[in-house]
């Protein structure tokens, strides 16, 4: 005779197990959609590399050329670009399976709010990384390239840049996200807008540190970081009194 306490036992169970089955299978979707991608441009990896390149490529002096100072980065950087392009292109998908595996355990309402604001995530983190790439790096490499000595030929390394225009893609694409980061904050009653507004000069300096922090050490980089920061701050301020709650406007 089956104990009661183990069938409500099985019955709490079954439910988990079938969340991690699906968890599973959302996954492997996912890796599956980036192995494909991957696979497709794969034969295009060292054009990938060039036109990323080309902001660094354009500037450079007459008579210098970018190097690779390790036997195997000819093939194992364009190789490692192309696997971030593949997530880059296929990262709506990902955050696709992720929503419709969340969804189902979301109200009507949290639905409503949820679905613009992760589709306006994606839209910002994108428009960071353009803004770096056909913004920022064209006039930040011009002037690395200008105030090089006397007797210095630029020649930077393959395997270098793309570490730097990474970690440059990921602290633009991560500061653009700031105007969702307000609005969620807003909504969720951890803070009011009259008290972002009230710390405005705190958020102003932390923006100038995270600047600091996310970039390399060089003063240009770091202001043009900040100052994104900041408006995008006043951008998440202004729609994030569409979304506070009704107390928060009683008490503006």
């Amino acid at each position: 005779m089956t104990d009661p306490e183990d069938s409500a036992s099985n019955d709490r169970e079954q439910p988990l197990i079938e969340h991690l089955v699906e968890l599973r299978s959302r996954l492997l979707r996912s890796i599956l959609a980036v192995l494909a991608a991957f696979l497709a441009l794969a034969p295009f990896s060292k054009s990938l590399y060039s036109a990323v390149a080309s902001p660094l490529i354009d500037r450079l002096p007459a008579n210098a050329s970018m190097i690779a100072t390790e036997v195997a980065s000819p093939f194992l950087v364009p190789f490692k670009l192309t696997i971030y392009v593949a997530v880059f292109v296929v990262m709506p998908y990902i955050l696709y399976q992720m929503w419709a595996f969340v969804a189902p355990a979301l109200y009507k309402k949290e639905k409503r709010v949820a679905y613009p604001l992760l589709l306006s995530s994606v839209v910002l983190f994108y428009a960071g990384i353009a803004f770096a790439f056909f913004l920022v790096f064209p006039l930040l490499f011009k002037f690395f390239t200008s105030v090089a000595p006397a007797g210095v030929t630029v020649m930077t390394d393959i395997s270098h840049y793309l570490d730097f225009i990474l970690k440059m893609f990921f602290a633009f694409g991560l500061a653009f996200e700031i105007p969702i980061a307000t609005i969620l904050m807003v909504s969720a009653g951890i803070v009011s807008v009259k008290s972002l507004a009230d710390k405005r000069p705190y958020i102003i300096v932390a923006a100038f540190v995270v600047g600091m922090l996310l970039t390399p050490p060089d003063v240009m980089s770091q202001i043009m970081l900040a100052v994104p920061i900041w408006a995008l701050f006043e951008l998440g301020l202004f729609f994030s009194r569409r979304f506070a709650p009704k107390g928060d406007d009683a008490e503006e």
